[in-house]
């Protein structure tokens, strides 16, 4: 039998714990509504802090900046009434259109800068509007550099004179310079092989190679292309075939050759052809005068010196391009080295070979830069046989010139 005083008893307790239950909840949501609205109005307060103290520095930045304007102001026409006083107007008018004209070319090299090409950027990087630098792509070229668009001095008839002086006096100076006897190398001496680079030097001491090896450079592509870009603009040398061909002229007929043909023309005319035009006309004048002002002492042979030294540059970078290979390029600079001890006698001999055709080819290319170019010619001579500030010794000096009697060759 039910107990109705028993569930009426427990159902009050029932609600009396649900009740405090419910109280203690409400507590607690009143606690966290509170604190919820504590950190609103805390987060409010920081923000409108913040906020004034950006706007109270932006406006104390405004009023300085307004200070500094207004400062900057009063200086410029401080400056212009002083200039005022100094220049007329007419003066000051000019200097305003000097400015213009400053800010115009400003915007023109901008414009050429960013419109340069990759090899135009390449040349300003390796500096060859330098005087000495230009000297050593001029010496590259085989024949006349048309390309080159620079204005130089017209060679007239005084000024081709007064260059056959300056020779003469450069041919005496590498006359007067110190120099080991030659000495005899046997066939298979290993001195053949630093003596064929060494055929190089002045050409690689123009151009600051490397003269310790065969390769003139280090194999990283920014020298790789600047060689092939000096071998392809300044020789025509695009690959192996025409870098053997170029050396198998160079070694066969050469200058050596020109100077001779020049030497037996009793007149320049003889030397013309029936499609030579007149420009060509003119250059050959300008070799054959040279040829017959010097061919009483100086016999075809003398132009050796010129041609090998070009030729033996030729070998060691056509290597270092891989055009040939490295036992092809030592074949090479052996059969340069007999025929340069044939002829020649000594590494001051040689240079005054080199510095001889050098001044043939510039009068024949008509550049009316040639003195200067004798003069770096000379100056990489002379390093190499006396040594230069980075070096106690030349290397020429330390590689003696074979003595031709002991191998056989006609002295």
């Amino acid at each position: 039998m039910f107990d109705i005083d028993e569930i009426i008893r427990r159902a009050e307790a029932a609600r009396d714990a649900a009740s405090q239950q419910l109280n203690e909840s409400m507590e607690k949501s009143r606690k966290i509504a509170e604190q919820t609205m504590a950190d609103t109005e805390k987060a409010d307060a920081e923000r409108t802090a913040a906020e004034k103290t950006a706007m109270e520095e932006v406006a104390e930045k405004q009023k300085a900046e307004e200070q500094s304007a207004g400062q900057e102001a009063a200086n410029q026409q401080r400056q212009v009434e002083i200039l005022g006083q100094m220049f007329s107007q007419e003066a000051m008018e000019q200097m305003a259109a000097n400015q213009e004209q400053i800010q115009a070319e400003i915007a023109r090299q901008v414009a050429d800068c960013a419109a340069m090409g990759v090899e135009d950027m390449m040349n300003q990087l390796f500096g060859e509007d330098m005087g000495i630098i230009s000297a050593a792509m001029e010496t590259l070229a085989m024949e006349e550099d048309e390309d080159d668009e620079e204005e130089e001095p017209e060679l007239t008839l005084a000024l081709e004179q007064e260059l056959y002086r300056v020779l003469e006096e450069k041919l005496a100076w590498l006359d007067t310079l110190p120099e080991p006897e030659p000495v005899p190398y046997a066939k298979n001496d290993p001195r053949w092989s630093r003596f064929g680079i060494l055929l190089s030097g002045i050409i690689s001491t123009l151009n600051d190679h490397d003269l310790d090896g065969m390769d003139v450079e280090e194999h990283i592509p920014v020298l790789e292309q600047r060689i092939v870009s000096l071998v392809r603009r300044s020789w025509g040398i695009n690959g192996r075939g025409e870098l053997l061909d170029t050396v198998r002229y160079l070694t066969r007929e050469g200058y050596a050759l020109r100077y001779q043909l020049y030497c037996e023309a009793e007149t320049p005319e003889e030397l013309f052809e029936e499609d030579t035009d007149e420009e060509e006309q003119e250059s050959i004048c300008r070799g054959w005068r040279f040829v017959q002002h010097f061919k009483s002492r100086y016999r075809p042979e003398f132009l050796l010196g010129w041609d090998i030294g070009r030729a033996a540059m030729l070998a060691r970078w056509g290597c270092y391009l891989g055009w040939i290979t490295e036992g092809e390029a030592v074949g090479i600079l052996w059969e340069l080295s007999q025929k340069a001890v044939q002829e020649l006698h000594s590494w001051r001999e040689f240079a005054r070979s080199y510095i001889f055709g050098g001044l043939m080819w510039k009068l024949i290319c008509g550049d009316g830069a040639a003195e200067s170019y004798l003069g770096y010619l000379a100056d990489a001579a002379t390093d190499l046989l006396t040594g230069s500030a980075e070096e106690e010794e030349g290397q020429w000096r330390e590689c003696p010139w074979p003595e031709a009697r002991r191998i056989g060759f006609r002295v």
